[in-house]
């Protein structure tokens, strides 16, 4: 059974050969290191920085040029091969793209950072125990909603998307089948948000016809995007990326998602359904106050509901009791006991997973967020040794 068949049984219910495993990203040098590979974006930020002083501090010639050499053939093979090769390596069956924003669709370069098309400015840094290359969400463009109408409007069309995409189903083919790479759209609140920078953006929400019209605008964006991942021959599944929670709560108030996100999420759940594609939410933080209304939109299945949130019933045992046979569950070992817990404690909680929540499908085991640079290797090992050993259908957990 390939990753992709493996998945679809999962979140339809049914019990494939095995439980499926998923990463949202894997930021970590050890581990890549011990299974032979390189870190996905290892050099960009010396390629930057030679860059500029190739353009001598021009940023507008260095934009054109990293966007156009980010589109060449070799730089796309070289990274999708990056991307598979450490995921395959592991036996993880599948990972997320997100082909909105981000790094994969950047409009303007300086020195030390980028902006992406949603009007997002994230800084370019190296990980000081280990040179690793991240990137950081800085600040937003937009300080009033005259900045937001001045400003160039994500294309759904923008041909890189379309590269990119091809590029990433390529690599499923060429690893064939062992792992899937799902598209994502980083989606509406978030990328909002951080176009404006959260104090900033508070502010403005009282103004609701002007914050409507933006999250009207950035929600059919997103579903033309969509739309073009179906004609593109996305038939399988789309990940929305979009944290609407913190360890202790919603970021706004449960009325305003329901006013200006939920309409929009469900708008996307209804295209993807009508195409035969399920739609997972990868939301932090405790989002409680809206599961149901998500639930109702359409969302098909949850990653990581997030372990270390102070709300003792937003617990992914508890989720499964109550709507176990309505969604599909995605996590949830905490990235900060992969990094601080012991082996054994690892070992112990993804027996406990696999037990409760995987018989009858519905499950794929992640982590409660990405890989970090923190996670240790006995502990990651520890999680994946112990679906190895344990994950098989029909579930015999000792």
């Amino acid at each position: 059974m390939d990753a992709i068949d493996r998945i679809i049984k999962t979140v339809n219910h049914e019990e494939p050969d095995r439980v499926p495993s998923f990463e949202l990203e894997i930021d970590n040098y050890v581990i890549c290191h011990h299974f032979g590979e390189e870190y996905v974006y290892q050099g960009i930020a010396k390629s930057v920085k030679d860059t500029y002083d190739l353009m001598k501090g021009d940023t507008v010639e260095l934009s054109k040029t990293l966007l156009r050499a980010t589109e060449t053939r070799g730089f796309l093979k070289n990274t999708v091969k990056r991307q598979f090769g450490i995921y395959a390596k592991i036996g993880i069956d599948a990972f997320a793209v997100p082909l909105t924003g981000y790094v994969f669709m950047p409009t303007y370069f300086d020195q030390t950072s980028f902006s992406d098309e949603y009007g997002r400015n994230f800084d370019l840094k190296q990980n000081p125990e280990d040179g690793m290359d991240l990137f950081y969400y800085r600040d937003g463009n937009f300080s009033s909603f005259e900045d937001y109408d001045a400003a160039p409007k994500p294309d759904p069309d923008n041909p890189r998307r379309e590269k990119y995409f091809k590029a990433i189903k390529k690599g499923e083919q060429d690893y064939e089948g062992k792992v899937y790479a799902a598209p994502a759209l980083w989606s509406l609140f978030e990328a909002t948000w951080q176009a404006f920078g959260f104090t900033n953006f508070s502010k403005l929400l009282i103004q609701s016809s002007e914050i409507k019209k933006i999250f009207d605008e950035r929600g059919k964006f997103l579903v033309e995007v969509l739309k073009r991942y179906i004609e593109w021959g996305e038939s399988n599944l789309v990940f929305l990326f979009d944290d609407f929670g913190y360890k202790t709560g919603l970021l706004i108030s449960p009325g305003h998602y329901k006013k200006y996100v939920i309409p929009w999420v469900n708008e996307l759940c209804k295209v993807a359904h009508k195409a035969g594609l399920k739609i997972i939410l990868h939301s932090c933080g405790d989002i409680s106050k809206i599961f149901t209304e998500l639930m109702s939109a359409g969302i098909d299945g949850f990653h990581p509901i997030e372990p270390t949130t102070t709300n003792p019933d937003y617990d992914i045992f508890k989720l499964k009791e109550k709507h176990g046979d309505k969604i599909t569950l995605i996590g949830n070992v905490s990235p900060q006991d992969l990094a601080t817990e012991s082996p054994e404690f690892i070992r112990n909680y993804t027996k406990r997973l696999i037990k409760e929540l995987a018989p009858g499908g519905g499950y794929m085991l992640s982590s409660g967020h990405s890989i970090n640079p923190a996670v240790t290797l006995d502990n990651f090992l520890a999680m994946h040794d112990t679906l190895k050993k344990f994950g098989n259908y029909p579930i015999k957990v000792e």
